[in-house]
């Protein structure tokens, strides 16, 4: 099991545990409201990397614990918007956004100490369904380019006791579902490990 804690559940006021669980919020007066899929509440802000936050309104609602390799994506009743991607390396968790309401989550590999995932915010600099990194000679499917040195976002096998060569590396069927989300231009904001 990985020791994984839902960034959004954390900014919608969530009881959480240490072992990764995204519990439900605790009761507000009227304020939040629960179907099944979706946490919904007044809007809250959302910590990002240059010290400034947006604004939050819904999120997925995940059961128990997420291990290595588990995601939720639903985008039922979201209406249109931005897309924009937060990942919290401290968590090991990304959360994919459309405007206000999170439509993504799953659990990441990250970069090691040798090789760290840069933090900041990133555009989105390039896509391929297929790809191969030249530096590796590894294959990146659903690659999502980051920075001008090969950092990207893209599937791999999502397992305890992996890493990344600085890369984030997210479910497959997640990666599918996200490289369908964005386009060029769409912002990654990277949160630091500690």
């Amino acid at each position: 099991m990985v020791a994984v804690v839902a960034v959004a559940a954390i900014a919608a006021g969530a009881a959480v545990s240490g072992m990764g669980d995204r519990t439900m919020p605790r009761p507000r007066p009227a304020a939040t409201i629960a179907d099944g899929t979706r946490i919904s509440f007044a809007s809250r802000p959302l910590a990002m990397p240059d010290g400034g936050t947006r604004p939050v309104r819904s999120l997925l609602e995940t059961r128990g614990t997420m291990r290595f390799g588990d995601f939720r994506w639903n985008e039922d009743g979201v209406p249109p918007g931005r897309v924009w991607v937060r990942v919290d390396l401290a968590h090991q968790i990304v959360s994919v956004f459309r405007g206000e309401h999170e439509i993504g989550t799953a659990v990441i590999l990250y970069g090691t100490d040798g090789a760290p995932t840069p933090t900041g915010t990133f555009p989105i600099l390039a896509r391929a369904v297929h790809h191969r990194s030249s530096l590796y000679d590894a294959e990146m499917p659903y690659m999502l380019r980051l920075t001008g040195d090969g950092v990207a976002i893209h599937a791999s096998a999502v397992r305890a006791g992996a890493a990344t060569h600085g890369c984030i590396g997210v479910p497959e069927a997640f990666a599918r579902h996200l490289y369908a989300a964005v386009r060029r231009g769409d912002p990654v904001s990277i949160m630091p490990a500690a």
